[in-house]
């Protein structure tokens, strides 16, 4: 068990015993949250209980591929058994909670060192004990282990509700788990919110306290020891596994700082100067994608690229998209192709694709010789006999108009014209030699440059970071998934402003985030999934027998949006995957795939369990394998869900063991924001998200950018100083569009241009009614979804669409023109939109202040911060090296900074943090027994030498 915390809350009395397979943030609100009566102190009060380390025994990975097989065919049954249980749950409040992880390291003053301390279990303990002690206070906290030995994740121990006054719980309560943390540290340890332990794997056995031997059976690394790994066999395993399942160490490897002195760049014939892409582009690294750069370089070197938004985009490791095949049978009265609904059965839809039309889709390796569509269809490539083709690849910049797309979308045009359109071409041959000409003549290849890289070998590399987390309990599941597609799409811009990681294994890095590197720790694909030659040939027991192709670590973005939306179409498009900014390709477990759809799953959640289920399950316990009720219990379901560990991850209710068990609800977790230094920040950053959240709702705003561009997000992120400097592609309009403006060579406007111009409609005027707003007076679906959020998976997601571009971390939130509001001018309306109450609007527009300093580069990112900090420090040579003295100095500084010790205006800006001690930790019973007159005059003398309040007090926050 991760141990069990209690609160105090007025509500009805609820307990909970929530599965153990939970990984990570999510204990808070894998319950969200559980209550019973405290008999003692007359109170409800929450009881969770945690699931993540289960009591038993794991099986080796040899003994455990006997049952890889049955826990994937069991968590699918378990799936749908839960998801037809609980897919009617509707009207369930807002409830929410943060998860926040700590390192603990010890200070060796006499020598200025630094090294991680392995306390995290004993200090967790204690911190567990006292806040049972003090389970009458109305805020407390609950303590759990983390991956390593020196970590510790805190949440707070009830959840935030739906009511702006519990905005300004959230720091309050990061600070009284510092507050906590702090009293249970030894003299010499601190425990800064920093990301990752600078030095990490760089010190050999000299690196943590107790010192542990470099290496073991369960990492076999050359840097790290497995006795830093949390001891609890469940970690162990998990380590062992992945480097088992993948047949060798997993391989990191991230780009060097380039600095004046930098040896590994001395004399290299490929060095390159400090930024290769030039001053527009930035430098990418594409973590995941490496195998060609060590197969040529070895472990040292790294291939990176640069963010260029015209050839982004293609097979060097770039994000891959779907194909584009040009329909046409050529036979004798043949006009198309019927849709398929799995290879071999034709579905009789009127609107099957003639020749002439473009299909997207993607080969489907398990079954040689047929394309699986974007829309969830299948369609042959070629006639039983292999002597007709049916479909020709064709460039990506050939477009073809899809009337059927349009009547799903929004009323205005989808497409700008093109030069290049199949339809605009009247013979259908000459269009066929064109497209195909095109695809064989690609563009100028993409600059490549080899750089130096920090090697890392170990799972603790990534498990070891740090971060910050929130998870939001949805009205249904309808709104659970829309917001995970929305938070989607925010997860690399969030990363990127909250960026905190610019050291690694005491080297500066050439990047700024933990993302890849935790990406790259976990990455169990075996050779062939990661679409290398030469590897190990298929193994029965794993899935898709290891050879089944994996574009991306199990650690990663998401693959495929999951809202279906609605269509007020023919019943028709129930069949299909309507939401098509799924531009990428999706490995999917074909037969799954059919299972969930025969058993009522709509298309869109079938692809997205189909796909998180070509992983294998990474931990089996002996006694839970067959002994699991599949209708009563969803271990293994979890056990599969909860290792893919992607930017959102998507929850369904856990399963009631009986009629007192807790009603919890849908939820969506957001898992990419980067841990800051203080807990104003963390508290700025999680705020920040849930009212964007509540603004996307409320506003009926659609932030859907293709999945192409939302990995192209993901690398870009991670470069130096992306916030400040960087690009990133968003949306251009988050509302349909209406007239009035000049857009597909028409005039047509964003909504928000005309609050902008000074253009609003007469209230209640038919005649200012936009197509949605009409559709919107006649609709007969639940009132509480509109329309417009029911399409707006709908339209198209290609180049040629006039609804994203790129934008800075600037004009993103602050707006851009009249058409792009900006996400904070967004969060101030629907804050003046709820009346929000003074107190709440104060502190709110503190956080929104400082993020809008920190997107537009007034202040500094916490890695931009690190990295200067390293750069100006006495002891830097400028080699990209950190030292001892400058570890040890780092962390002190990051340390007092976060406890509101030291000012960090390029951090905050005039934001004074107040002091956070230790002493405070806890509340003080009003004692009344009598003391002795000594004590009175001693106390009294004390209390006269003090400063007053106010003068202590007058400028912190």
């Amino acid at each position: 068990m991760r141990g069990i915390g209690r609160l105090l809350i007025k509500s009805p009395p609820l307990i909970i015993r929530p599965n153990w397979c939970q990984l990570s943030i999510s204990f808070l609100v894998l319950a969200l949250l559980a209550l019973s009566w405290d008999h003692r102190n007359g109170a409800w009060a929450f009881t969770l209980q945690m699931g993540l380390l289960k009591v038993g025994v794991p099986q080796t990975w040899d003994k455990s591929k006997k049952n890889l097989n049955y826990v994937r065919e069991a968590g699918v049954r378990q799936f749908i058994s839960t998801y037809n249980r609980v897919k009617d749950l509707k009207g369930d409040e807002l409830v929410w909670g943060d998860e926040i992880e700590y390192g603990i390291f010890i200070l060796d003053h006499e020598n200025k060192k630094v090294r991680i301390s392995l306390r995290a279990k004993e200090i967790m303990d204690k911190l567990n004990h006292n806040e049972q002690i003090h389970i009458h206070e109305s805020e407390g906290c609950n303590w759990v282990p983390e991956y390593g030995a020196w970590m510790v994740e805190a949440t707070p121990s009830r959840p935030y509700t739906g009511y702006s006054t519990d905005l300004l719980r959230v720091e309050r309560n990061m600070r009284l788990r510092r507050k906590r943390i702090l009293s249970e540290l030894q003299p010499d340890e601190i425990a800064p919110t920093v990301a990752v332990f600078p030095l990490l794997g760089a010190m050999g056995e000299d690196g943590s306290v107790p010192a542990v031997p470099v290496g073991g059976p369960v990492t076999e690394s050359d840097y790290i020891g497995d006795g830093i790994i949390n001891p609890h066999p469940r970690f162990g395993t998990l380590s062992a596994n992945i480097r088992k399942r993948r047949g060798e160490k997993v391989n990191i490897r991230v780009p060097l700082f380039h600095d004046v002195n930098t040896p590994e760049y001395k004399d290299l014939p490929f060095t390159p100067v400090a930024n290769c892409c030039g001053e527009e582009k930035m430098l990418l690294w594409r973590f995941g994608k490496g195998d060609l750069s060590r197969e040529k370089y070895g472990d040292g070197f790294v291939i990176v690229g640069c963010s260029n938004s015209a050839k982004e985009f293609n097979d060097h490791g770039d994000p891959v998209t779907l194909k584009k095949w040009l329909v046409n049978v050529e036979c004798q009265g043949c006009k198309g192709l019927f849709y398929r609904s799995a290879p071999g059965v034709i579905v009789a839809d009127a609107d099957w694709p003639r020749n002439g039309d473009i299909v997207v889709g993607s080969e489907i390796p398990d079954v040689p010789g047929w394309i699986r569509l974007q829309n969830g269809y299948y369609l042959p490539m070629y006639s039983d006999d292999g002597q007709i083709t049916f479909l020709h690849q064709v460039a990506s910049e050939t477009h073809s108009k899809n009337e059927q797309s349009q009547t799903l979308g929004s009323a205005t045009p989808q497409f700008r014209p093109s030069v290049g359109s199949v339809d605009t071409i009247p013979d259908l041959k000459d269009a066929l030699e064109s497209a195909v000409r095109t695809s064989l003549c690609p563009q100028e290849a993409q600059m490549f440059n080899v750089r130096p890289a920090i090697h890392m070998d170990a799972m603790a590399f990534g498990m070891g970071c740090c971060c910050l987390q929130i998870t939001f309990q949805a009205q249904d599941v309808d709104e659970s998934r829309f917001i995970y597609d929305q938070l989607a799409v925010m997860a690399p811009i969030m990363m990127a402003l909250t960026a905190s990681t610019p050291v690694l294994k005491g080297r500066l890095a050439d990047t700024d985030c933990r993302w890849g590197i935790i990406s790259e720790s976990v990455d169990d694909r075996t050779p062939a999934e990661r679409g290398r030659k030469g590897g190990p040939g298929p193994d029965p027991f794993i899935a898709g027998k290891g050879q089944r192709r994996l574009y991306k670590s199990r650690y990663d973005s998401i693959s495929t949006y999951i809202y279906q939306g609605a269509s007020c179409e023919e019943n028709h498009m129930n069949n299909r995957i309507l939401n098509m900014y799924n531009d990428i390709p999706v490995p999917i477990d074909e037969e799954k795939y059919h299972q969930l759809r025969e058993a009522g799953i709509d298309p869109a959640l079938s692809q997205h369990i189909a796909h998180i289920f070509v992983r294998d399950p990474l931990v089996i316990f002996d006694g839970a394998v067959e002994e699991v009720d599949d209708e009563t219990q969803t271990e293994h379901f979890e056990s599969i869900q909860s290792t893919n560990w992607q930017t959102v991850r998507w929850k369904p209710p856990p399963p009631r063991s009986g009629p007192n068990d807790p009603h919890i609800g849908w939820r969506t977790e957001f898992r990419s924001m980067e841990i800051q230094l203080t807990d104003f920040e963390n508290a700025a950053f999680t705020t920040f998200i849930t009212l964007l959240t509540r603004v996307i709702l409320t506003f009926d705003l659609n932030l859907y950018l293709p999945l192409s561009r939302v990995d192209a997000n993901m690398q870009r992120a991670h470069g130096r100083n992306a916030a400040a400097k960087g690009k990133f592609f968003f949306r251009r309009h988050l509302a349909p569009l209406e007239e009035g403006d000049e857009g597909f060579e028409e005039e047509y406007a964003s909504m928000f241009s005309r609050a902008a111009n000074g253009k609003m409609p007469t209230i209640n005027s038919s005649a200012n009614l936009t197509t949605f707003d009409r559709l919107e007076s006649n609709q007969s679906y639940d009132s509480n979804v509109s329309e417009k959020r029911r399409v707006s998976p709908h339209a198209s997601g290609g180049a040629e669409e006039n609804s994203f571009e790129e934008m800075t971390m600037a004009e993103i939130m602050t707006g851009k023109g009249d058409y792009f509001p900006g996400l904070i001018p967004l969060i101030y309306a629907y804050l003046d939109h709820i009346q929000c109450d003074s107190v709440t609007m104060e502190r709110m527009t503190k956080y929104l202040d400082f993020i809008e300093k920190r997107a537009t580069g007034q202040l500094l990112t916490p890695a931009a911060w690190i990295r200067k900090f390293i750069r100006n420090h006495e002891d830097y040579k400028f080699d990209s090296i950190v030292t001892d003295s400058i570890a040890y100095d780092l962390l002190i500084a990051c340390k007092e900074i976060g406890e509101g010790k030291r000012e960090a205006p390029d951090l905050l800006g005039d934001i004074k943090i107040r002091p956070i001690s230790a002493a405070d930790a806890y509340t003080r019973k009003l004692e009344s027994k009598r003391v002795n007159n000594e004590q009175i005059l001693s106390l009294l003398k004390r209390y006269s030498e003090r400063k007053t309040f106010a003068e202590t007090n007058s400028v912190m926050v």
